[in-house]
């Protein structure tokens, strides 16, 4: 039988391919178009999709993150100043977190992982769920509305789980 970690790692792999495809069609010069004025830029959603990797590491190796308002770790705040550093960050956050998890055992996923905003607890999962759900369907989500900040652009949508409309 499988354990958790052999189950997670395929999955996690193949998320992350498909998510360095779509950041690598990101254009830099489009990195301040916003579709809205409450939305991301451009680039601080590719930011964001290029750091939720990382949290797989923060939540295999740490029990808890304590996020405070004007204080957050670079990993929750990625601003990149060009492609080449977006790619350059993910890719040496997706092999952190790929090697952690890889290193971690079943046990250490049951353990309870909390998160809390400004001292207020606002996730408490086991390390599992919070994989599946914070890191990879969080990851799955943002890379989505990338690809239509992309589509909006007029640019090529690379496809995820086969072929996109501009892969025809």
């Amino acid at each position: 039988m499988l354990t958790l970690v052999e189950l997670l790692l395929p999955e996690f792999d193949a998320e992350m391919a498909s998510t360095r495809r779509v950041l690598a069609a990101v254009p830099e010069e489009k990195f301040g178009w916003r579709p809205h004025a409450k939305s991301f830029t451009m680039g601080r959603l590719a930011g964001h999709v290029a750091e939720i990797s990382s949290w797989l590491t923060d939540t295999v190796q740490k029990g808890r993150l304590d996020l405070v308002a004007g204080n957050q770790p670079e990993n929750t705040t990625f601003l990149p100043a060009s492609h080449q550093q977006l790619l350059e960050k993910f890719d040496g956050w997706v092999k952190q977190a790929r090697t952690d998890l890889a290193a971690t055992n079943d046990a250490a996923l049951e353990d309870i992982w909390v998160m809390t905003w400004n001292g207020k607890e606002v996730l408490r999962l086991p390390r599992r769920e919070t994989i599946r759900t914070w890191v990879l369907n969080h990851t799955i989500h943002h890379r989505a509305q990338l690809g239509v900040y992309l589509r909006l652009n007029d640019v090529k949508v690379p496809g995820v789980y086969g072929p996109s409309a501009d892969d025809k």
